[in-house]
Order: C-alpha cells, then sequence, then structure tokens
C-alpha cells in the first residue's frame, strides 16, 4: 500500500482539499466565494483494519503541524506488505466532516469525496505513464509506482515536499475531517487507514 499510497499521496499533495469536494447539506455549504486554504493541521492517523490484513501502515509523520499552504512539509512513512499486490486495486473512501458532534459523510461527486475506485492501478498509469520513470524520492529510495507491488517492507526517510497555493471552492468549508480508506484486491481487504485533519482558509 506503500507504493500505490505514496505514488498517488505525492499528486494528492496538491489535490487534497479537492478530494474532499462534493456538494454538501445547506449547513455546511458557505456563499462567500472561492477562498484560498491557508493551513491543514491536526494530522493523525491509524490502521483501522484486523489483523489479517496483509498490508499494515507502520509509520506515517507529517510535519509541521500545522502546514502552512503556500509552504513546505516533511513526510516520512513505512510500510509493511506480506503480498504482492497487482490489478486491478480497489479504493474506498469515506471522507466525512465534522459538524458540531455529529460527522457528515460527504458524497462522491465527480470522482471526488467518498468515493470508490476501482483500479487504482490504472489512475497510476495515468498519472505517471509506464515508462517514465517513478518520481522523486519513489525513484531514490526504490518505491515502485505501478502495480504489481511486491510484498516487503517499505520505507521513505523524512522527504521535504513543495505545496503550492490552494484555491478552494466557496462551499468548502473550515473545519475538521477525517478520512477512511480500504483498499482491496478480489473482495479481500488488503489494508485499512484512518487519517483525521482540519482545513482553514482565508
Amino acid at each position: 500500500m506503500l507504493c500505490a499510497g505514496l505514488a498517488l499521496a505525492l499528486c494528492a499533495l496538491q489535490l487534497v482539499p479537492a478530494a474532499l469536494a462534493g456538494p454538501q447539506p445547506p449547513l455546511l455549504v458557505e456563499r462567500s466565494g472561492a477562498r484560498r486554504l491557508s493551513k491543514v493541521g491536526g494530522f493523525a492517523w491509524e490502521n483501522c483494519g484486523d489483523k489479517r490484513d496483509p498490508v499494515v501502515l507502520q509509520s506515517l509523520s507529517v510535519a509541521p503541524d500545522p502546514i502552512s499552504i503556500p509552504g513546505s512539509l516533511r513526510v516520512s512513512a513505512a510500510v509493511k506488505s506480506g503480498k504482492t499486490m497487482g490489478s486491478p486495486l480497489k479504493a474506498a473512501l469515506v471522507v466525512e466532516k465534522a459538524l458540531g458532534d455529529l460527522w457528515i459523510q460527504l458524497p462522491c461527486i465527480d470522482q471526488l469525496g467518498s468515493c470508490t475506485y476501482n483500479d487504482v492501478c490504472s489512475i497510476l498509469d495515468e498519472l505517471i505513464p509506464p515508462g517514465t520513470p517513478c518520481p522523486e524520492p519513489l525513484l531514490t529510495y526504490g518505491i515502485p509506482c505501478h502495480c504489481p507491488f511486491k510484498a516487503g517492507s517499505y520505507s521513505l526517510p523524512a522527504s521535504d515536499f513543495d505545496v503550492p497555493d490552494v484555491e478552494l471552492p466557496s462551499w468548502m468549508t473550515n473545519g475538521n475531517y477525517r478520512v477512511r480508506v480500504v483498499v482491496s484486491n478480489g473482495g479481500e481487504e488488503l489494508s485499512c487507514v484512518k487519517l483525521a485533519f482540519s482545513l482553514h482558509s482565508h
């Protein structure tokens, strides 16, 4: 999962706000026009699969907290995979936003939000055409960016990334979010990870 996850995450560093997109219930909607994302903070993660899941996220660190945008961040991660992961890899996301004591699930619109992606391998091939080198720092640390992903241990030492200016749509409200990601193949769950963070804009 680190291989696929890191490859996608390198793109997602610039797309996280959009990944939460989608129309929301009226209580969550702001009509004040587009705003610029200024900070992402309160980042936390945990594995949510059972002990039988063959792919386990062992560590994940994102700094600083909060992350100023535009700005830079440092990411490190380690994953252990007990099984080769091949096509088709399915990723199911549930994205929720806090509304008081309640968590409201955001819908899937235009492939963004609480969506199911039935073939992550194809998405990676579109983002990183086969035959081209994997982007840094995956290339330096020998982390593959295309299926199949062989069983083994993979680690990304602390690596710096630049995060560009990001404009949020008017309905993308400030607040706390959580995301549950389940990766599976042929109906078999391979990994489950929960992420939490907050968004602040101006």
